[in-house]
């Protein structure tokens, strides 16, 4: 065994705290992994239309999204409860394994259909990515110490996001590379990536898990599906559709039908289910989830109406788009750092997603009140950064208080709980915002025309064959003449000032939902440990308990040989407790803190 693998191995061995160094060794690999599925989602999304051209089903191109947001989403949960009960290393490689299989598949695709087929069997890996990576670090660290990583998670997501639509970007405009056409380099780029996540993670990360026995929740699972599959497929088709179509609806019934179904599964296998619905008795829990949700509908909604307002009202490339959200990314990385340094120091942790929601509504409204087809890029980057620098100051303090919510040994079910409602979130949010959009573009392009010189009224009736095609095709704005632009970016900046309010709106409930949090104080101990502790049958206390000679006191003044048989009972009591926490113990005395049971090498 090599030195850095021994180093790494010997904290989980002997049951001590990982130093810094180790930490950092293993965060490569989980960051790596998060990278993978953070970077997924932007990369693909920037090159789908020239991958749809190039396959020849531009109309069935969402099918491909919805493909992968059903399998990832649905399999969070699964994820999260499975690592609870056999451990998370071998799982989370077996996430990045398939992960990169359907990823090299992608790239083999020959149609729309079949890409969307690959892009599921990808989403199984990619639903363990995220959850499993939170919840190893919380197995890592202590919830107050885990604060101060939280920078090194945002810097990932934050680059991802960067990097997304500018690698995107670029392997959609380059017709090959190295003999393969360049769009399924967009695929191929997680093999190599995803190899090197493997290997990090295999080299460095030893868990201690301990076993416990549970059934399975399979009918959970089947019923979770039932209300999924419609509810995501209508969220992403319902534009398409319509929301009151038959098809929309016959979707609700089913979801509604499979949600129930759910439910009652979930309370029968009680302690053993997917989600455990005593989770939500914790007041710190429910009121986590429920923010989890709102923020998510929030930061996701305003995540993809951004670029598009650069697009097509500033006429910005994708790639350039990317850029162009580096504010908000900084903003979002010096709050997680600033919160998780503070947190770590203080141990206060419950004010800041209330402050961040708080900052964050303040982003909304600024971007609402001041922001129109003529604004300057630089003063919308100004308002990207406090609206990035609230949702720094959510994200990862909710993950940490429903991790220091609920019992050690259920931190994997806690945090793709967490994951999964934001996720869900986060989906209903951009359906009803690009909703929003589309159903009021038209209108507001047809209100700027009107306001518009007659002049300008004649070159766009000059272009009615162009104008046609805007709602489809933003692109072809540019095809008009320079002057003729002007009203149809006002009607786009003027419809996506309506997202921007009912954002802040959603932000203001989420601020009002965490002021129900409870005063939240994190645990000192990591959740491995804790969890060892518990199965031990002690305690996993902060500090060390007073010994029961501090309890009782010293013997009465002056006693003898003779003195009563409760002084007696008394001393023989103090000859089997060790008068320091780690003393060794008689045989015959109780188990203490520090004694740990069997538990498995994982």
């Amino acid at each position: 065994m090599t030195a850095q693998t021994s180093a790494a191995n010997a904290p989980a061995a002997s049951g001590g705290q990982y130093s810094h160094a180790q930490i950092l060794r293993i965060l490569g690999g989980l960051m790596l992994g998060m990278f993978l599925a953070a970077l997924d989602q932007t990369i693909v999304s920037t090159a789908i239309r020239t991958i749809g051209d190039d396959l020849h089903g531009l109309s069935v191109q969402a099918w491909v999204t919805t493909a992968y947001l059903i399998t990832s989403t649905i399999t969070t949960p699964i994820y999260g409860k499975l690592g609870d009960m056999y451990g998370r290393k071998k799982l989370f490689m077996f996430a990045i394994t398939v992960f990169v299989i359907g990823s090299a598949a992608c790239s083999f695709a020959t149609s729309m259909y079949m890409l969307a087929a690959f892009r599921a069997f990808q989403g199984l890996g990619a639903g363990g990515l995220f959850t499993l990576v939170l919840a190893i670090i919380g197995d890592l660290v202590p919830p107050r110490e885990r604060a101060k990583y939280t920078g090194y998670f945002m810097a990932t997501f934050a680059t991802s996001s960067v990097l997304g639509p500018v690698i995107g970007g670029l392997f959609a405009e380059t017709s090959s590379i190295l003999f393969i056409s360049g769009w399924r380099w967009v695929f191929l780029v997680n093999v190599p990536i995803g190899i090197i996540a493997l290997f990090v993670v295999w080299r460095t990360l030893h868990l201690d898990h301990v076993q416990r026995k549970a059934r399975i929740d399979w009918w959970g699972a089947v019923a979770l599906v039932i209300g999924l599959v419609p509810t995501l497929t209508v969220a992403e088709q319902g534009r398409t559709w319509g929301w009151t179509s038959g098809r929309s609806i016959a979707a609700y019934v089913i979801a509604v039908l499979g949600l129930a179904m759910f439910v009652l599964v979930e309370r029968a296998m009680a302690d053993d289910a997917l989600i455990p619905l005593r989770i939500f008795k914790l007041r710190a829990a429910s009121v986590t989830i429920v923010a989890s949700i709102i923020v998510g509908m929030g930061m996701f909604g305003g995540i993809t109406v951004l670029p598009l307002y650069f697009q097509i009202v500033h006429g910005a490339s994708p790639m350039t788009s990317g850029f162009l959200m580096l504010p908000m990314v900084a903003g979002l990385m010096i709050a997680a750092i600033i919160s998780g340094q503070i947190t770590a120091r203080t141990g206060r942790i419950r004010e800041f997603p209330i402050f961040g929601t708080a900052i964050a509504t303040v982003g909304l409204l600024l971007l609402f009140l001041f922001v129109d087809a003529d604004t300057p890029v630089w003063q919308v980057m100004a308002f990207m950064f406090v609206f990035g620098y609230g949702l720094g100051n959510c994200m990862q303090p909710l993950t940490i208080i429903v991790q220091n919510a609920v019992p050690a040994k259920e931190i994997g079910v806690a945090t793709s709980s967490a994951t999964f409602f934001r996720q869900m979130g986060g989906t209903l949010g951009v359906a009803i915002f690009l909703s929003i959009l589309f159903s009021t573009v038209g209108d507001k392009i047809t209100s700027a025309i009107s306001a518009a010189p007659a002049g300008v009224q004649a070159q766009i009736a000059q272009n009615r064959s162009v104008v046609a095609q805007i709602q489809n095709d933003s692109s072809v704005i540019n095809k008009l003449p320079v002057d003729a632009r002007h009203p149809f970016k006002v009607g786009f900046a003027d419809s996506i000032h309506i997202i921007f309010i009912v954002a802040a709106a959603v932000m203001v409930l989420g601020f009002l939902v965490l002021l129900l949090m409870p005063k939240v104080e994190l645990r000192g101990q990591s959740a491995a440990d804790a969890a060892k502790a518990e199965a031990s049958g002690a305690q996993p206390a902060q500090k060390p308990e007073p010994s029961v000679a501090d309890l009782v006191g010293p013997p009465a003044h002056g006693a003898t040989e003779d003195e009563p048989p409760r002084h007696r009972a008394r001393d023989e009591a103090l000859a089997t407790v060790p008068a320091h926490p780690g003393d060794e113990l008689p045989k015959h005395a109780s188990v203490d803190a520090d004694y740990h049971p069997r538990h498995v090498h994982d």
